[in-house]
């Protein structure tokens, strides 16, 4: 449903901090399901870790996060060109299942839970192979990129 192209459109994120590919499903104003796909040649797997790869939870968090902002944009209408953005304002009620590691597909869903004015909180969620990875109700709020 929407291209690596289009996911940019939405976001201000670029390599090596873009952890969305594709968004498969998107319904303004409800949910977005997205994958990221976990590979070797990702920098952060130098350091974490050398021998035994594991695709950090703050990363999966902010793969979610990432996920929810092209939810909120799209609902609004608006793309990352408007120098504005969602950030994480908060973060409850985390929770990681398994590790996710390179070969692997997190499966992201994202669905809203709550909007008021330009605070937004999201239900999250990301799995592999039916797996929960990692769960998470993320609080995003609108910010100005040029502050």
């Amino acid at each position: 449903m929407m291209d690596i192209n289009e996911i940019r459109f939405y976001l201000p994120h670029r390599y090596p901090f873009l952890f969305l590919d594709r968004v498969t499903e998107l319904e303004v104003g409800e949910y977005i399901l997205a994958t990221k796909n976990i590979t070797i040649n990702e920098p952060i797997f130098d350091g974490h870790f050398p021998d035994n790869p594991i695709f950090p939870g703050v990363c999966i968090i902010e793969a979610m996060a990432q996920a929810s902002g092209v939810l909120a944009l799209k609902t609004i209408g608006t793309g990352a060109e408007t120098n504005k953005a969602y950030v994480i304002a908060g973060v409850d009620k985390v929770r990681f299942k398994r590790s996710a590691v390179p070969g692997d597909q997190l499966i992201i869903r994202s669905e809203v839970m709550s909007r008021k004015r330009s605070i937004w909180k999201f239900k999250t969620e990301a799995r592999v192979d039916g797996q929960l990875v990692g769960s998470a109700e993320i609080l995003c709020a609108e910010r100005d990129l040029d502050d």
